[in-house]
């Protein structure tokens, strides 16, 4: 059984932003306090508070980082880049798990790095599309829209990294989580996968093959997605809740063809809830879940 803890911190919505031509002194030796000037948007939501709190607990001077995707990375690699320009962390390297990241992080002046097998990330963070209740198995990829993009990149960056942190809200942290999950197959005889999968969730799950245009029906019509490995995406659509990630993953590892998935699990493991009232809940896994092998 994993080992669960949880906590809960309460930040105020922030209504408006003020500025002052005089820096703000700080009792923190670690690490200065630094404004981060937001758009009006983003200083109403959550996940700004989910991203500021992830940077400021857990990021340190000299940290090699992995850098994820979404709106909750995108806003931590923001304020991770005016804690560099200001001073306030030196020394920190960047690993994108997309080109999406490495962009965003370029544009905030944080130096990057690519993933090589011999990196050693200290530290990263990532956005979940589904964390599930007590287990923290997290599913990612379901909105891959570009072909750049790798889920099975960003898995080996968070796998990789000594300690991460998902950012995600209150509705997507879930028992029994519901909707559809990324499985990257060879393309070469793609139906033939699609078809066991189908077999292994008869009843409880559609298997639709993920279009590059629009809709295009359960096959993917003329332009099926491709990963810039060269896979075709299924997604695997659940018609009721899913009871286990981590045997449906169990599953999917030993169907011919299946390339990856999107489920993970990784540990030790910090989920960072944003709440719409302006708190965070904070849940961390401290061991690994019996019988699933996340390798």
């Amino acid at each position: 059984m994993a080992s669960l803890a949880t906590s809960t911190l309460v930040y105020s919505t922030p209504v408006r932003i003020k500025t002052s031509s005089k820096p703000r002194s700080s009792s923190r030796t670690c690490k200065k306090t630094v404004p981060f000037l937001v758009t009006r948007a983003d200083s109403w939501s959550p996940l700004l508070h989910a991203a500021k709190h992830t940077v400021d607990k857990h990021i340190q001077s000299g940290m090699v980082v992995g850098l994820g995707s979404g709106q909750a990375s995108g806003l931590a690699i923001q304020y991770l880049g005016r804690l560099l320009r200001t001073g306030a962390l030196k020394d920190i390297v960047g690993v994108p798990m997309s080109v999406t990241s490495a962009s965003e992080a370029a544009k905030a002046g944080i130096p990057l790095d690519v993933y090589q097998d011999s990196s050693q990330i200290d530290f990263a963070f990532d956005d979940a599309d589904i964390i599930e209740e007590e287990t923290l198995v997290a599913i990612i990829g379901r909105r891959r829209s570009q072909s750049d993009e790798s889920i099975i990149q960003e898995k080996t960056i968070l796998k990789a990294a000594n300690k991460l942190v998902f950012m995600i809200t209150e509705n997507q942290y879930m028992g029994g989580p519901e909707g559809s999950i990324p499985v990257l197959v060879q393309a070469l005889n793609w139906m033939e996968t699609a078809e066991e999968i189908d077999d292994l969730f008869l009843g409880d799950a559609e298997v639709w093959r993920r279009s590059s245009v629009g809709q295009a029906g359960p096959t993917g019509g003329d332009f099926p997605f491709i990963t810039r490995e060269g896979h075709n995406v299924l997604d695997v659509i659940f018609t009721s809740p899913i009871q286990s990630l981590a045997e449906v993953a169990e599953g999917l590892d030993k169907v011919d063809g299946v390339v990856d998935h999107g489920v993970i699990s990784k540990f030790p493991c910090n989920v960072v809830i944003a709440a719409e009232s302006g708190g965070l809940n904070i849940v961390d896994r401290l061991s690994p879940i019996v019988g699933y092998d996340s390798s």
